[in-house]
């Protein structure tokens, strides 16, 4: 048996009857609600203003219900209500962005995952104390800019989706960084992107087992962003900025990809540790989390960053991918989630993956 979560009495609402699915409108809101009614369940569109209108063209992702508010914040007032609905809470970037970690966190509603590890993916010195403690190699963390001695990605605190993130070349060219809030700079690893989809199961009993329960690979994919194309991140950032062009990281898009076989069994070990090493800070992930890095041309894979969440590269994946094919045709990560509400809820297990 896994760790226990929720406390009986955050469950108690779900006593006796279906979970209802909910998420706010937004980031990969389609598939988690196309996901859950794959596998039978209600769902409720949380929506700030008027419901979306986009889900009318798409009958299969549209949720059974909504629940608008004027502003995402005034969500954390309705606990009360979403538990009335029987609300199992689905967390995605654009939620925990908009509520805020620590608001987030503190929702009196049963939120699918443990919602501590937000607590560790939100402070980006957390989250590295954790992945080191993991023996994860990451990039080199430069505390003092004099220390600099190549190119420097600075990256704000929490999930932005690239916004604000800046690129220098060297230390001078960092001078011309304005913070907007707490941020840390790291070296700039040259190499090839991959941002890997797993799902940690802790009621699992079979697979690619860790710990009481199981990793599955369900994607893979890059990032499409904003203005800034990969080859040329460091040599034509210079020449953009003379003809008053700002480079910027703003995703805009995904890109599925697939990793050479043999590198697998890397990936796979490192997400095995990353798994291990949070049952003994925080009581364990549970769910979809994200290792987004970087593979070198000597094939070490540096980990730059990981979402403990389902992530938008997923929403390519709808009908499955080339991975989560070998697992079970059709299997998008929303569809994943639902299934391991479904056995939680069958097995009375509840309390092992919400929180």
């Amino acid at each position: 048996m896994g760790i226990p979560l929720a406390s009986p009495s955050r469950l108690a609402s779900l006593r006796g009857r279906t979970p209802t699915v909910a998420t706010l409108c937004s980031h990969s809101s389609l598939q988690i609600f196309h996901g859950a009614r794959v596998e039978g369940f209600p769902t409720l569109g949380l929506s700030v203003g008027p419901p979306p209108r986009f889900y009318d063209a798409f009958p299969l992702a549209r949720p059974d219900r909504f629940l608008s508010v004027p502003t995402v914040k005034e969500l954390a007032a309705l606990s009360a209500r979403l538990r009335e609905e029987g609300a199992v809470i689905v967390p995605h970037g654009s939620f925990v962005e908009y509520l805020g970690a620590e608001a987030f966190a503190e929702l009196d509603v049963p939120v699918f995952g443990n919602r501590a590890v937000l607590g560790w993916e939100s402070d980006r010195r957390k989250e590295r104390d954790w992945l080191e403690s993991a023996g994860v190699t990451m990039p080199k963390l430069i505390d003092d800019p004099q220390e600099i001695r190549g190119p420097v990605i600075v990256k704000y605190y929490g999930a932005k989706g690239g916004k604000g993130f800046f690129l220098a070349k060297n230390r001078e060219g960092l001078e011309e960084f304005r913070p907007t809030g707490p941020y840390v700079i790291q070296e700039y690893v040259l190499g090839t992107r991959y941002y890997m989809h797993f799902f940690y199961s802790p009621l699992s009993d079979r697979g690619y087992r860790v710990g009481h329960g199981s990793i599955e690979l369900l994607g893979m994919d890059r990032r499409d962003e904003a203005n800034i194309d990969e080859l040329y991140k460091l040599g034509a950032q210079e020449e953009l900025l003379k003809v008053g062009i700002r480079p910027t990281f703003v995703v805009t898009g995904n890109v599925p990809v697939v990793l050479r076989e043999s590198l697998l069994p890397r990936a796979f070990d490192v997400a095995a540790r990353i798994v291990e090493r949070s049952v003994e800070l925080f009581g364990g992930m549970v769910g979809p989390f994200c290792l987004e890095g970087i593979m070198t041309e000597d094939l070490e894979f540096k980990v730059f960053e990981i979402s403990t969440r389902i992530v938008a590269g997923t929403n390519l994946f709808i009908s499955g991918s080339p991975y989560s094919d070998f697992i079970e045709p059709q299997l998008s990560t929303g569809r994943r989630i639902a299934q391991e509400i479904r056995r939680g809820a069958t097995e009375g297990r509840l309390a092992e993956i919400l929180s």
